[in-house]
């Protein structure tokens, strides 16, 4: 099983810098969120074992988070320490995805869409987005995605 640094790493190689795609800590754990969330819909087991917390600013992985948080709201560089031969085909077509719908928008978006769904909502703040309520809820937008 991939841990939650190797899935940010991925998110964070994605960014075409380029083309002013870039990824801030706020951005990243929500990137992060919509992963572990639709991994759980469709394969009933968790991407990272990290745990997934509602912080005010929306879905959060503590981990991620406090490794990165030294950039603020800058862009996070793109990592030269990753390994791609770790990630499946399965993994990497559900990042890829993941990455293609949500990593269009901007940080200030996605918090503001994360706010609006049940797994933030029906936290507590600090209080952890339970696998369970992750995979009840992205099950629904699964089947709102196949309609």
């Amino acid at each position: 099983m991939l841990n939650c640094h190797d899935v940010a790493k991925y998110f964070l190689s994605r960014a075409d810098e380029d083309a002013g795609d870039l990824i801030s800590n706020l951005k990243l754990q929500k990137l992060l969120y919509y992963a572990q969330g639709f991994h759980l819909a469709l394969y009933n087991e968790p991407l990272f074992p990290e745990l997934v917390e509602a912080w005010i600013h929306g879905p959060v992985v503590p981990e991620v988070y406090h490794e990165y948080k030294n950039f603020g709201s800058n862009a996070i560089p793109i990592p030269e320490d990753i390994d791609f031969s770790i990630y499946d085909e399965k993994t990497v077509d559900l990042l890829d995805e993941v990455y293609s719908v949500y990593g269009q928008f901007s940080a200030w978006k996605l918090r503001n869409m994360t706010h609006n769904e049940e797994p933030w909502k029906d936290t507590d703040v600090s209080g952890v987005i339970t696998h369970e309520c992750l995979k009840k809820y992205f099950k629904t937008q699964l089947l709102d995605e196949d309609e």
